[in-house]
């Protein structure tokens, strides 16, 4: 009598995991609703202007990011705007909690411990109460989103390493342009998840095998990560192309010249290193000062471990020295250590910004017993010595949490004064603030344009400048009403810019308004200067 075939995850995994994910939807919503700089800035406007068709209408309203993809936050603004804000919450938390799974996973899979199952639990879980981790919590950055597709891919290949290594090469080619598919997709909702998808062929070739097999892994994680990656980016591309003529655009547009900007990057270069040392010091640099790599607030050495661990395991393995009693299995440390040290470096030369490496936050504690398991000591030496690792890494560890803001519906709320006429009025936005999730309380026939900015100033010289300049020129010409919204603390900033723009401030006329999130803002009518 033939035994029925052992589930893939017992009854205790699927409710250990079940519980996780319960939990950190629930830590979500007692936390309340993002009020993040870029949650006010553009993923609360970018899905709003989408599916509005408001791209021919605005301009810059969300800086650069007001040309980003949509396709990312138009789930949670779904959510936001047909539920209770409660929901969309808990939503978020339980999707971005879900990445115990693919984690738990890949640790079970490679582990060589009596109780695996424990050991992975207890990882998996680590993983996810790294610094920057926790703050990224119920939040819209979406790394923590995008890497429970990174963890997917990865975690298909590891579970599938036999198949992929030893199986028939077409077998192998279709699990790999699966798992190819799903991280593909993460780098075609969010371009930053670029270093991910090289990492991934990097673990792809370190499953080992014969060339024929290593060829038709490499074929079918191509395909599958080029699918992934069109089906959600090459839709946004070809717009923004027909629109500026930058598939990227403002990206890059030093190489795509669209006439509309400057012929100038259009990146944040703040923190890629460029003297060697100070690339080859960076894990140290960025965990013992945040302000290195990132924006957001954080401490937390585990990465900066995992880096120099890693090293010196590599140099064993090269040496022939490791230990011949590994804490995670050969066949599963080499594709981890590929995948994690390619990304990392693809990251340290394109971005260098921590938030976009949150993934190698969270995958940190599995590397680090990868790394320890193949020194050269006994099992009770290498115990000892994580655990030691362990209380360094949690006594050093700090999460800066972001303010939020108390949960109700609707979800965005802005007292903005009322409006006489509509259909006869133009809005222009001043300053650096965020204040696209303002320009989505406006009824929806008012253009909003931002004259000034990170991505366009008043003098700036480009096309888009140009255009706004007439626009606002010809609305107050026809007749028309034209208002400034501007931060309440900027308007020094507003009274200038206008000033360029041929406008005066009517200040008598000026009303304050808040919104449910932060900020008190201006808001002016405007008349042609003198």
């Amino acid at each position: 009598m033939a035994l029925a075939p052992r589930p893939f995850l017992d009854r205790r995994e699927w409710l250990f995991l079940s519980l996780v994910i319960l939990f950190w939807a629930a830590f979500v919503v007692v936390l309340g609703k993002d009020t993040s700089w870029d949650f006010r800035n553009y993923h609360w406007y970018a899905p709003y202007a989408f599916l509005n068709g408001r791209l021919g209408l605005d301009v810059a309203v969300a800086h650069q990011a007001s040309w980003y993809n949509p396709f990312l936050d138009i789930p949670f603004y779904l959510l936001a705007t047909h539920t209770r804000s409660w929901i969309a919450l808990a939503m978020l938390g339980a999707v971005q909690g879900a990445n115990v799974v693919p984690l738990y996973l890949i640790a079970r899979e490679g582990l060589n411990f009596a109780d695996k199952k424990l050991a992975a639990g207890a990882l998996a879980l680590a993983g996810e109460f790294g610094a920057l981790t926790l703050t990224e919590f119920g939040t819209t950055y979406y790394d923590n989103v995008m890497s429970l597709f990174v963890f997917t891919g990865l975690a298909i290949l590891i579970v599938c390493q036999r198949r992929l290594r030893d199986g028939p090469p077409q077998g192998a080619a279709l699990i790999a342009g699966l798992a190819g598919l799903i991280t593909g997709m993460a780098m075609g909702l969010k371009l930053p998840e670029m270093p991910f998808c090289i990492g991934f062929a990097a673990a792809l070739l370190a499953l080992g095998g014969s060339g024929k097999q290593q060829a038709a892994r490499l074929i079918g994680g191509g395909v599958g990560g080029l699918a992934g990656f069109t089906l959600f980016s090459a839709p946004w591309m070809l717009k923004m192309y027909h629109l500026t003529g930058n598939p990227l655009f403002p990206y890059f547009n030093e190489y795509w010249r669209s006439p509309l900007v400057l012929a100038a990057p259009y990146r944040d270069l703040r923190f890629v290193p460029t003297h060697f040392w100070r690339e080859v010091l960076f894990p140290i640099l960025f965990s013992v000062d945040w302000h290195v790599a990132d924006d957001l607030g954080f401490q937390d050495f585990r990465v900066c471990a995992a880096y120099f661990l890693v090293i010196a395991a590599i140099i064993l393995w090269v040496a022939k020295r490791q230990s011949r009693d590994p804490l995670m299995t050969n066949r599963v440390a080499l594709p981890l250590i590929a995948f994690c040290a390619v990304s990392y470096l693809v990251w340290l030369k394109m971005f260098a910004i921590y938030r976009y490496i949150v993934a190698l936050e969270m995958i940190a504690p599995i590397l680090i017993v990868t790394a320890v398991g193949l020194y050269p000591a006994s099992r009770r030496t290498r115990y000892l010595a994580l655990a030691a690792i362990a209380f360094l890494l949690l006594v050093t560890a700090r999460s800066d949490f972001l303010e939020r803001a108390p949960l109700g519906d609707p979800y965005v709320q802005a007292a903005i004064p009322p409006i006489a006429k509509p259909d006869r009025t133009m809005v222009l936005i001043t300053g650096d603030s965020p204040m696209g999730f303002i320009a989505t309380q406006l009824p929806p026939q008012i253009p909003v344009l931002r004259v000034d900015g990170w991505m366009v100033q008043p003098k700036d010289g480009t096309e888009l400048t140009r255009q706004m300049k007439s626009r606002a020129g010809r609305h107050l010409a026809e007749g028309g009403d034209l208002f400034l919204i501007a931060d309440a603390t900027d308007m020094t900033r507003a009274r200038d810019a206008l000033a360029d723009y041929s406008l005066a401030v009517r200040w008598p006329e000026c009303q304050q308004f808040d919104t449910n999130l932060a900020g008190t803002y201006q808001w002016c009518p405007l008349a042609r200067k003198p």
